[in-house]
């Protein structure tokens, strides 16, 4: 038998505060980390003592089916998941929820597990690995509980939220149902129909107003992926019709609706500026060249007609999201991993870059405050180029990166999608989300890297 145990002290929070935090939806997936790849296949209840929840967790090639039961629950005391089947002899994991004199919680998780035999080197390796786990859990939870302390005075909303199934979408989804609002999904899928969403379809034109009516807010973040294949005619026309088309449907339906959603936060990107070398831009720089530039332009003004009509308006230009789950670093990792990462081109172009942790607090800042509208620019206070990133991701993962990508060999591969979004760059300032009061955790890349990759310290 191990008995391992961790804990932190949250200075600012009661003990009321940080379990009914674990008591919301969201919770499970919130402390999931990023770099682990966990299917949720059935949850049953909360954390009250009889609920279950079973997962697959993938660890490279192999998989495994672990069915958790809570049980030992005290409101804002403690609460257990015992292990019923899965991988290991025995697991039991206490949360305990104790009052700092003075005002704050101590949190401490009390771990005891057994090991399968025959495993030599387990118990270093699990020892290390929820050290990793733990350190990230209590820096989300930290960060998640400080961004919802921000707003705390103001009343919780209901949000309806496209693309919620993304990476994006759904971080943000669990984002918000663990600071007590409510989210309601956007499928286009009827068989994915359940409570928490309701129907719409772009391409047909189709959405269920009646189950937008009890929303304050539609956070808009649906479209084609543009890195999912080279920019043949037919795909740059998908890639822009997603977006226009959806963005048209929902702007032209908040216009024209009685109640509902007076807030429309709508995806853009940094790529409505095109490449403007060292330039340094803010909000009111005018829109560059390219296709990029010429979709995201025809994306903002989809949104114009619900804008018209009196809703609060913001269209997010998005950097590039760090998070190994998924998005642009989730695509570099094996080639870096393996010793093959390298600065593309000449590497002098910037990437304008945003920790996803960050990306998803803004969209929140953002609902939360009235003030904010029109183009706003969600990327991190210190966009770097494109060697600087290159060299601190290298750094993170302890692997060299001197093997350079020249500008042909990325343009040969993928033509103009790597024309315009490898080798092209934008500085881009977040200068209206800083103006407004917001605060980000992650300023430095290498921050942000060593955080989602679990590699902080």
């Amino acid at each position: 038998m191990t008995r391992l145990t961790y804990r932190t002290e949250l200075i600012h929070h009661d003990p009321e505060t940080v379990f009914a935090w674990h008591e919301r939806l969201g919770a499970l997936e919130r402390l999931t980390p990023p770099w682990a790849v966990v299917d949720l296949l059935e949850k049953k209840g909360g954390i009250e003592d009889g609920a279950t929840v079973a997962l697959r967790v993938h660890r490279g090639p192999a998989s495994f089916k672990w069915v958790l039961e809570h049980t030992g629950y005290i409101e804002n005391e403690r609460f257990r998941d015992e292990q019923t089947s899965g991988p290991l002899k025995s697991w039991l994991h206490t949360h305990r929820f104790d009052a700092i004199d003075g005002g704050g919680t101590r949190l401490e998780d009390d771990i005891e597990l057994e090991l399968p035999l025959g495993f030599p080197m387990a118990p270093v390796l699990v020892r290390g690995e929820l050290g990793r786990l733990f350190r990230f859990r209590y820096r989300r939870l930290f960060t998640d509980l400080a961004r919802h302390a921000t707003h705390s005075s103001k009343p919780r909303m209901t949000v309806a939220i496209t693309g919620a199934s993304g990476l994006i979408g759904s971080n943000l989804a669990d984002f918000l149902t663990t600071g007590g609002h409510r989210v309601i999904r956007l499928v286009r899928d009827s068989r994915q129909l359940a409570d928490d969403s309701i129907y719409w379809n772009p391409a047909t034109g189709e959405i269920d107003v009646e189950g937008l009516v009890g929303a304050d807010a539609l956070v808009h973040l649906a479209g084609t992926s543009i890195a999912s294949g080279r920019w043949t005619e037919a795909r740059k026309r998908s890639i822009k019709q997603s977006r226009v088309k959806g963005t048209e449907l929902i702007s032209r339906t908040l216009a024209t609706m009685s109640g509902g959603p007076r807030i429309l936060v709508s995806a853009s990107a940094v790529g409505f500026y095109g490449d403007r070398g060292s330039e340094r831009i803010n909000e009111t720089a005018l829109a560059g060249k390219g296709f990029l530039a010429e979709v995201c332009r025809a994306w903002e003004g989809a949104a114009k007609p619900a804008e018209r009509a009196g809703v609060r308006v913001t269209t997010l230009r998005t950097g590039v999201s760090l998070s190994p789950a998924g998005g642009a670093l989730g695509q570099m990792l094996l080639p870096f991993k393996m010793g093959a990462g390298g600065r593309l081109g000449s590497g002098k172009q910037y990437l304008s870059w945003i920790d996803n942790d960050d990306l998803i607090a803004a969209i929140h800042h953002v609902l939360m405050t009235d003030s904010i509208r029109g183009p706003v620019n969600a990327t991190a206070p210190h966009p770097v180029t494109n060697s600087t990133f290159t060299a601190a991701l290298g750094r993170t993962l302890s692997r060299p990166t001197v093997i350079p990508v020249p500008a042909f060999a990325v343009k040969a591969a993928f033509g103009q999608l790597g024309r315009e979004a490898l080798l092209w760059g934008q500085r881009v300032l977040p200068e209206k989300l800083l103006e407004s009061g917001f605060t980000f955790f992650y300023e430095g890349v290498e921050e942000s890297m060593q955080f989602q990759l679990g590699r902080a310290g």
